[in-house]
């Protein structure tokens, strides 16, 4: 009887060890899972798209027509386009949105299809895709809405959902948002930046930012960068930080990679701060400055009224760190 006692006793200790064991054996597992699970997946370089890929049948060529207004968008819908006259200006949609918007770090489009419908604060509510298209229409290229229906619209679409086929699913991608740049403690200078724009962008520009107009007359080789015939205030290169991110990976267009920026962020800062001073260069006029909620507005926008204390000139060229710090003490979420 006591050696039955002492069999039946160790059996239920090893089986309680045997218990213990695999339940901790199994939380040590799950832990590692979640670890797992929750670790970042590194970032891949946008893929490249291959146009040969366009499929052969309708919704293609609407494919190929919404690649081609990309590339020549002054061409088809431009003041003297063959297919609509709805551009108040020469300019195309890849001379921002770069390599048809398939670029890395240069406006890159190919998230497009699936981020919209979405909230935009600069307009105050929930856009679509088309309604996002129109804003370019209207404000870079200081045009008029295309219609909804139209043959461009949905030939713009279709082209933004297969460019957005080629992008993994699986894992985030680097180069759909442009590069980040270091803020300075110290306000964008014009002065500083006209000495950097007279070395390093003149040669395409033109010392009077008006481009370079092809012999055809029909668009730009370089396109301008202030003047009539500019992109409106309002416009994203119109912010001297969000030009900057742009600069800092895309120009000089023959120097600069996103991997390899030529120009320092401070240069960036500066060159965007001379191209858009108001003061010296003359813009499109513009009655709208949008912004319907003030604490939402963009931090280097610098129409006012403001939600904070600062002033349109610091909000314009900073330093916008103190701009950040105030919002941030409110509770809100500056943007930029």
């Amino acid at each position: 009887m006591k050696h039955l006692q002492q069999f039946i006793t160790g059996a239920f200790v090893m089986a309680t060890a045997a218990i213990v064991f695999y339940s901790c054996q199994s939380n040590v597992k799950a832990a590692e899972e979640k670890k797992v699970a929750s670790t970042p997946v590194a970032a891949t370089l946008l893929p490249t798209v291959d146009s040969a890929a366009i499929p052969h049948d309708k919704y293609g060529d609407a494919v190929r027509y919404g690649q081609e207004l990309m590339y020549n968008t002054a061409y088809y819908i431009g003041p003297e386009g063959i297919n609509g006259k709805y551009l108040g200006n020469k300019m195309n949609c890849t001379n921002c949105h770069q390599q048809g918007g398939t670029k890395p770090f240069s406006f890159n489009l190919m998230l497009s299809h699936e981020h919209y419908p979405q909230y935009r604060a600069r307009e105050g509510h929930v856009l679509t895709l088309a309604e996002r298209v129109n804003n370019c229409v209207t404000r870079p290229h200081n045009g008029r809405p295309l219609p909804l229906d139209s043959k461009e619209m949905v030939a713009f679409l279709s082209y933004f959902r297969w460019i957005n086929s080629f992008v993994p699913k699986d894992k985030p991608s680097k180069g759909v948002k442009n590069l980040e740049v270091t803020l300075p403690d110290v306000a964008a200078s014009p002065e500083r930046g006209e000495k950097l724009y007279v070395q390093h962008c003149t040669r395409c520009h033109g010392a009077e930012g008006a481009g370079q107009l092809r012999a055809d007359n029909i668009t730009y080789t370089y396109p301008p960068l202030w003047g009539p015939y500019g992109y409106q205030p309002g416009s994203s290169m119109h912010r001297v930080i969000k030009q900057a991110q742009w600069l800092k990976a895309n120009m000089p267009y023959d120097k600069a990679t996103w991997n390899k920026p030529f120009l320092s962020d401070a240069e960036a800062m500066d060159i965007a701060a001379f191209v858009n001073d108001d003061s010296r260069h003359r813009r499109p006029d513009v009655k709208n400055f949008d912004y319907p909620h003030i604490n939402e507005k963009a931090i280097d926008y610098d129409k006012g009224p403001f939600a904070d204390t600062f002033s349109a000139a610091q909000h314009k060229y900073g330093p916008y760190l103190p701009v950040i710090g105030y919002w941030e003490a409110k509770g809100w979420k500056p943007s930029y």
